[in-house]
């Protein structure tokens, strides 16, 4: 060890000998829930409801393993590349030290629930591996002060529009990221506040400014008019753009909602038709799946389609529904099968409206709507929508075929929770860039806040996370671009992102003192943003049960 630094050397051979002990410690715990869980050979949802600690810990736990198992991967790759200098190996090894120390002494699952080991059935004797030399080196000394300080020292020798470590991504992956750095420092950044205070729609001009960079048809196909990239460019775009302001970064998550619904259950007609509208923009639309009193649990709509000639009726309700007014079309979901209550009798429809104004925001018969004031995550602004006979068009019914809205929603999933999390770390990123700026401009005892320990510590391990939930993000975007099955490594890196979000901007606000309380604070703003991440596209409890549900087979 040299001062903050374990020898590089050993750094790397000391993360590859924690894994397989910690591997281990997965695995027992796996065998002990899914035994607590079990009901006649059978893993049973009613059981892994009544222990929802242990289950949801389970998720918890396996996201830490699989993030360590990316940070290695990350670290490897760098090195074998002779990218891995003192600022990376800083980031890896507290970022390692720190998360094997919370494996074995508790994971926050949030500010007031911690996880530990024995909570999934395991006894001392399970977990002796916590001895292991190579755990016990990474956790007494990876997470060191003398390591945060030098890794905040190195980081402002760095200018604020870069990020903290390299990514690990090819060059041109690294390309579009500066692309659109540049357009969220000149075209978002100095506006967003604004638009926050004043709870604004994001001016039209940004919307087209978007369209003309491809952001609503970055992965929709070429044949369709769209740029045809990955998830992973999806997570880039996604990541700047919400560094900059998080409702901008999220005006291209309905256009992907919408696409992949399209791509994946659409008939070709519908495919022609409406995927080269939505990738030019010229189509913006909108997801309505929520309704009053059901929230996650979509099986319970109670909106209805009625088929009424050769179109469909559409009525009920529908709340927090983003970007509602001004849209083109709704992706909708709603019953079609009145003798079911479950999932089974719904359908998807992609029913055309017309966008509002100011003035008149809902003009189409047989809708209403009214605005949700929210504290955050306003540019696009949040509504609760009627409909009494909303007509549309039976041409318009998804695939052609009653009954199958529900699993064409969950095809959905992957990517949108994918992009989420990309989201997140861009609004940690916007905290960090922050905060870090205000504790070297505000002074106090005669020195920059940023020469405390405890300020320089908050800002270190923020950049760390934000490159745990980075490698985890950017995993599942590769996995759901080789075309396989993702739906965990995406709830993973969406869980574990919107608790990093929420980490980053609530020390940045800390770091702020009595300022971050004030609204004219941009970490005011951040703060607000960031709550939202751990409800929306699947809250944090709805997250770690289907992750562990998957888990427990």
């Amino acid at each position: 060890m040299t001062g903050s630094q374990i020898i590089l050397g050993d750094l790397l051979k000391l993360a590859a000998d924690a894994l397989p002990p910690v591997n281990d410690v997965l695995d027992k715990a796996t065998a002990s829930v899914r035994r607590t869980v079990t009901h006649e050979g059978r893993v049973s949802n009613d059981l892994i409801e009544a222990n929802q600690t242990a289950a949801h810990g389970l998720a918890w736990l396996a996201t830490y393993v699989q993030a360590l198992r990316q940070m290695q991967l990350w670290a490897e790759k760098l090195s074998a590349e002779d990218n891995f200098t003192e600022v990376e190996q800083l980031i890896f090894q507290i970022g390692f030290g720190e998360y094997l120390a919370q494996i074995f002494g508790g994971i926050a699952m949030n500010q007031g629930e911690m996880l530990r080991l024995h909570d999934l059935g395991l006894a001392q004797s399970d977990q002796q591996c916590a001895n292991d030399s190579a755990i016990q080196t990474l956790i007494q000394h990876g997470n060191t002060q003398a390591a945060r300080t030098r890794l905040v020292e190195l980081m402002q020798e760095h200018s604020a529009n870069i990020t903290v470590g390299r990514t690990g991504l090819d060059d041109e992956l690294e390309m579009i990221r500066e692309q659109f750095r540049r357009y969220a420092v000149e075209k978002v950044e100095p506006f967003a506040h604004e638009w926050h205070l004043k709870d604004e729609l994001i001016p039209i001009e940004v919307i087209n400014e978007l369209a003309e960079l491809g952001v609503f048809g970055l992965t929709i196909p070429e044949e369709y008019g769209g740029l045809g990239l990955s998830k992973a460019s999806m997570c880039v775009v996604s990541e700047e753009l919400s560094r900059g302001y998080i409702g901008v970064g999220s005006l291209g998550t309905r256009s992907e909602i919408a696409a992949e619904l399209i791509l994946a259950g659409g008939t070709d007609t519908q495919k022609s038709k409406w995927l080269p509208r939505i990738a030019s923009a010229e189509t913006l639309p909108t997801a309505v799946f929520t309704e009053p009193n059901t929230g996650s649990d979509l099986g319970a709509l109670r909106t209805r389609a009625v088929k009424h000639g050769d179109n469909y009726k559409v009525t009920g309700n529908k709340t927090w529904i983003t970007h509602a007014a001004r849209t083109h079309l709704m992706t909708l979901l709603a019953r079609t099968d009145p003798d079911t209550t479950n999932y089974k009798g719904l359908s998807m429809f992609l029913a055309e409206k017309l966008p509002g104004d100011d003035e008149n925001p809902f003009p189409s018969a047989g809708m209403t709507g009214g605005e949700i004031e929210v504290l955050g995550y306003r540019g696009m602004k949040e509504y609760e929508l009627g409909f009494d006979g909303f007509d549309v068009k039976g041409e318009n019914l998804l695939g052609g075929e009653e009954g199958k809205g529900f699993k064409q929603l969950m095809e959905t999933f992957e990517s949108a929770r994918i992009q989420t999390a990309a989201r997140a770390i861009g609004v940690a990123q916007s905290a960090l860039d922050i905060s870090m700026q205000y504790a070297i401009d505000r002074k106090q005892f005669s020195k920059s806040l940023i020469s405390f320990p405890r300020v320089s510590s908050k800002l270190a391990m923020i950049a760390v996370e934000i490159m745990i939930a980075r490698q985890l993000t950017y995993f599942s975007a590769f996995e759901k671009d080789e075309g396989r099955r993702c739906d965990v490594e995406a709830g993973m890196a969406k869980l574990l992102g919107a608790r990093v979000a929420w980490a980053a901007a609530d020390n940045g606000l800390q770091i702020h003192g009595g300022n971050g309380f004030a609204l004219e604070y941009k970490i005011s703003r951040v703060l607000c943003d960031a709550r939202i991440l751990n409800i929306f596209e699947g809250a944090a409890e709805i997250q770690a049960q289907v992750i562990a549900r998957r888990l427990l087979g």
